[in-house]
């Protein structure tokens, strides 16, 4: 069977690089983490990666060269100057991309996301801004699946199931320009691009402690129009097993974590 390989990608400050190379392990991938210098060539020879070697591109949480300037935009600065001909390759290639927490706002920056009138918009799009709270917010979050049609992230999540990942970010809001807000929204849903929404354990969606964020519709996490790059606030590496789950003594003979279906659908799309 295929080897699915996996770049994590990492620079200073990134600090989900082992939980995410753990969660594509868990489903059979070969992960690798990489540092962002090592797709650039500064670094040994022996040391050197080429992007277009890997399968899928996973860009984990943290923060990235300290979230100054805004979160992520340092590492999304650093990407485009150097990789962007690359990263649109893999990404036109259809090769899944996924940023999690701070790799979303990564994404964001990049124009990765939400991407509705080119792969690689040339200015970000949307923004993620600082929780409504004004602090950090670390808490379970409720998820629903909203996508309809197919993509590689979502196979083994059906359109409507809700799912557990933990929220743990200061910055998950998300938001668009002023003027453009309701017509990104009207083409974001037009384009089946919003992938999950916060609710609450009654699998409605509401405000706050459900919504941690204040994001604009519940958001959760969104796709490009093509469906194979995602970026979500949540962190579904952090829930693999059931034991990390706060009712997993209430769940006995569950042993499977509600974020392991997404990682393992990312894998059976490659292969």
């Amino acid at each position: 069977m295929k080897a699915v390989r996996v770049c994590v990608l990492r620079i200073e400050g990134t600090n989900c690089e082992d939980e995410a190379a753990q969660a594509f392990a868990s489903v059979g991938a070969s992960p690798e983490k990489v540092h962002l210098k090592q797709l650039l060539g500064q670094c040994p020879s022996d040391r050197r990666r080429e992007l277009d070697s890997y399968d899928v591109l996973m860009l984990p949480g943290g923060f990235s060269a300290g979230d100054y300037v805004r979160a992520g935009a340092i590492f999304a600065a650093r990407l485009k100057s150097g990789l962007r001909k690359e990263l649109v390759a893999f990404v036109e290639a259809g090769r899944p991309v996924i940023g999690v927490c701070n790799g979303f706002q990564v994404l964001v920056e990049l124009g990765l996301l939400p991407a509705m009138d080119g792969t690689m918009a040339e200015a970000p799009e949307a923004a993620l801004y600082t929780n409504d709270s004004g602090r950090f917010e670390c808490r379970p979050t409720l998820l629903r699946q909203e996508r309809r049609g197919k993509g590689p992230f979502t196979a083994g999540i059906p359109h409507g199931s809700v799912v557990m990942c933990p929220s743990a970010h200061a910055e998950g809001k998300l938001m668009f320009p002023r003027g453009t807000r309701r017509r990104t929204l009207e083409r974001l849903l037009e384009n089946d691009q919003i992938v999950f929404r916060y609710v609450n354990p009654d699998g409605e969606y509401a405000g706050y402690p459900w919504c941690p964020n204040g994001s604009i519709y519940n958001i959760a996490g969104i796709c490009n129009p093509a469906g194979n790059v995602l970026g979500m606030m949540p962190h579904p590496e952090r829930v693999l097993r059931r034991e990390t789950h706060p009712d997993w003594t209430r769940t006995p003979g569950r042993e499977e974590g509600d974020g392991l279906p997404l990682f393992r659908s990312i894998v059976e799309s490659v292969r």
